[in-house]
């Protein structure tokens, strides 16, 4: 793979994945109540217990998205 090409996907990899994490942010925030309860249910967890849960899953989500997107297309772009 040339440069070019692998800084194109890395690139559109990172458009993806920040996409993906606004949307989930954003549905977190608008049906938080919804979310809670339909998980709390599903797995049988308090709602703070729900919440803390996906506060972490966000966390952890941001941390791949730098670590396996957004990193590497800033290394191409400096190399």
């Amino acid at each position: 793979m040339t440069h070019e090409t692998l800084s194109a996907f890395f690139g559109w990899l990172t458009l993806l994945h920040l996409g993906l994490f606004t949307l989930s942010a954003l549905l977190v925030l608008a049906l938080r109540d919804r979310i809670c309860g339909l998980h709390g249910r599903m797995f049988g967890l308090a709602p703070e217990a729900v919440r803390l849960a996906i506060y972490r899953w966000l966390g952890s989500y941001k941390i791949v998205i730098l670590a396996t997107a957004l990193a590497p297309w800033l290394a191409l772009q400096l190399i």
